[in-house]
């Protein structure tokens, strides 16, 4: 007697039913999963399917909102397939509204990556009114469609219901101060969200507000332990409002505050955050301009930590002398156990330091983003791939995600 039918027949087949053209992007992908996966393995951890628009591997053919329409057809009785990536792709408004059906009758999926698609505010509501009642998803990614303050409140009104969701990316999706603040009282009160990343909103405002409701949310949040924050204009005022409030958390794990406005001031701050060992793993710093200064108080706190595995402060106008003090804090530190600094002005003493730490096996070359070399006796920086890209434009389509050396998300450090 035959079994069910496999994934691309169901494709095939609904395709013909609806008139709509077969895309060879989605073929390729089911044929391959028909072929890799045994009915025993599926039934154990389901079947991730990822038709990324940006694929390096494969010549791809971007899947339109008839092309989704036909997928979700074919998947909105499905009880294997727990993960599905169309990242890069061409979906807008029309695309979320089939997608939305999925989430209200499969009962499966878990993770659902809709990064950088042409997704608005309409579409955003449909997804997120879905959301309402949907008890199975996990994990919702949604960076660079431009959703606005529209979709920002839809999904921050979303989160009030859904007592699933765990990780919720809403970065460079041109949230307003009005969206910001409606998701971060949400926060207030919910106990499902672990993470969340609301890089790059348009904030037309000084006064920071919005940074002054995250830092209250924080004294109050039991859950949340990934936060970005990255490209919100924040200066030194708002990172003291952030470390007022965390001392009291016991629960935040991941700050990243990359790419805001931060100086020596506003690192003086988290220095102090630090000496009391507070809960936080991993800080992202990268492009703000902290200087010596700002590195000498942090190298100070290092010493003193037990709990830091991650520091990222690329292209912070650091000099030698900040630089040596970190690795002279490693020297003490035992925990501390990824740090990223390409960018700083890595003059021969701190290639040196960093050569000394290497060689040493106090800190693994993979941990690292710098990597000295020598020419006719004195030593050079080099830079190398690094972690703390999870959230990045440029994050693989491909690779082990959880990988440490190329992920310093540290996954069990969360």
């Amino acid at each position: 007697m035959e079994g069910p039918p496999s994934l691309k027949q169901r494709y095939s087949t609904v395709c013909t039913e609806l008139e709509l053209s077969v895309n060879p992007s989605i073929v390729h992908v089911l044929q391959e999963l028909d072929d890799k996966e045994a009915p025993k393995s599926i039934s154990e951890r389901g079947i991730n399917i990822q038709i990324a628009g940006n694929s390096r591997l494969v010549p791809v053919q971007r899947i339109s909102d008839s092309d989704v329409q036909a997928l979700t057809s074919t998947l909105s009785n499905s009880v294997s397939v727990t993960g599905l990536d169309l990242r890069y792709n061409n979906l807008t408004d029309t695309g979320a509204q089939h997608l939305s059906k999925l989430l209200q009758e499969n009962v499966a999926l878990r993770h659902l990556n809709l990064m950088f698609n042409d997704i608005g505010a309409s579409g955003a509501q449909s997804i997120a009114e879905a959301l309402h009642l949907n008890e199975t998803l996990k994990s919702l990614q949604m960076t660079g469609n431009k959703i606005g303050n529209k979709g920002g409140m839809h999904f921050a009104a979303m989160l009030q219901i859904n007592n699933c969701l765990e990780e919720l990316d809403l970065g460079d999706c041109d949230l307003g101060t009005q969206s910001l603040i409606a998701l971060t009282t949400v926060l207030n009160n919910n106990s499902t969200i672990w993470a969340i990343n609301m890089n790059r909103p348009l904030l037309y405002s000084q006064q920071e507000e919005s940074t002054v409701h995250i830092a209250l949310m924080l004294k109050v949040n039991k859950n949340l332990k990934e936060l970005h924050l990255g490209k919100h204009e924040m200066k030194d005022f708002g990172v003291e409002r952030l470390c007022e409030k965390l001392s009291s958390n016991f629960t935040l794990r991941y700050l990243d505050l990359r790419s805001n406005n931060i100086t020596q001031d506003g690192a003086r701050c988290l220095a102090e955050l630090l000496k009391l060992n507070t809960a936080l793993k991993i800080i992202d710093l990268t492009a703000n301009r902290i200087e010596d200064e700002g590195a000498i108080y942090l190298s100070k706190a290092i010493a003193l930590n037990t709990n830091l595995k991650a520091l990222a402060i690329p292209n912070n106008n650091i000099g030698g002398n900040g630089l040596v003090s970190l690795t002279k804090a490693m020297k003490i530190n035992t925990t501390l156990s990824h740090i990223y600094v390409w960018g700083n002005k890595l003059d021969e003493p701190a290639c040196v330091a960093f050569s000394d730490l290497i060689k040493s096996g106090r800190l693994p070359e993979k941990n690292t983003d710098v990597s000295p070399y020598d020419v006719d006796g004195h030593l050079h920086p080099s830079e190398l791939f690094h972690g703390l890209q999870r959230n990045y434009y440029w994050t693989p389509s491909y690779g082990q995600d959880q990988d440490t050396a190329c992920n310093s998300v540290l996954s069990e450090a969360l």
